[in-house]
C-alpha cells in the first residue's frame, strides 16, 4: 500500500481517505477497472476492423496486447490475471469480483461475435477460448520475452473462429 502511495506522490493519508476498506476495496476497485478495460478494448478491436470476420477480431486484441507488451518491456500483460494469481485466492470478494471482470470482457467478446454471425452458444464458447489463449500466450512471452506466442494463437485460432460464423 505504502508503494502505491509513493507511486501516486500523494500524501500518506489520501490512501485511507479514498480507499477506507483498505488493500481489499483498492484491489477490487483495481479488478472492476480491468474488467471493464478489457471490454473496451475488445469493442475498440472490432470498431477498428477493415474487413470484419472473427478471426481479424482476435487477431487485433491480441495486437493490442502485443503492443503494450513491448511498449512496457514485456513486463506488462492482463491485470485480470495477475489479480486472480495474486489476491483471489485469499479473498472470496475479491474471486466473485475477478469473476465478474471475466464475465464482462467474455460478454462483449460474445456480443462481438454475435455481431460478426457467430451463433450465441458457440459465441460464448469461444469468447472462453479466445481469453484463455490470450491469456496464456502473454503469459508465455514475457516469460520468453519473445512474441511468437501471441503470433501462434493467432495463426491456430483463425480458421477456427471463422468457421463459426453462419450466413445470415
Amino acid at each position: 500500500m505504502r508503494e502505491v502511495v509513493a507511486h501516486a506522490k500523494a500524501p500518506r493519508g489520501s490512501l485511507q481517505h479514498y480507499f477506507p476498506g483498505g488493500k481489499e476495496q483498492l484491489f477490487g476497485e483495481a479488478v472492476d477497472w480491468a474488467g471493464w478495460y478489457a471490454a473496451r478494448r475488445a469493442s475498440r478491436a472490432l470498431d477498428s476492423l477493415a474487413k470484419p470476420k472473427p478471426s481479424a477480431l482476435f487477431a487485433a486484441m491480441v495486437g493490442q496486447w502485443r503492443a503494450e507488451l513491448v511498449d512496457l518491456g514485456y513486463s506488462g500483460g492482463c491485470p485480470l490475471v495477475a489479480t486472480v494469481a495474486e489476491v483471489a485466492a485469499e479473498s472470496e470478494p475479491l474471486r466473485e469480483r475477478a469473476s465478474a471482470a471475466f464475465a464482462q470482457w467474455r460478454g462483449r467478446i460474445v456480443a462481438a461475435l454475435g455481431d460478426l454471425g457467430v451463433p450465441r452458444a458457440r459465441a460464448e464458447s469461444l469468447a472462453v477460448l479466445m481469453i484463455s489463449a490470450l491469456e496464456g500466450a502473454l503469459v508465455l512471452a514475457r516469460a520468453d520475452r519473445d512474441l511468437a506466442p501471441l503470433d501462434t494463437v493467432v495463426a491456430e485460432l483463425g480458421p477456427v473462429l471463422d468457421s463459426a460464423v453462419r450466413p445470415r
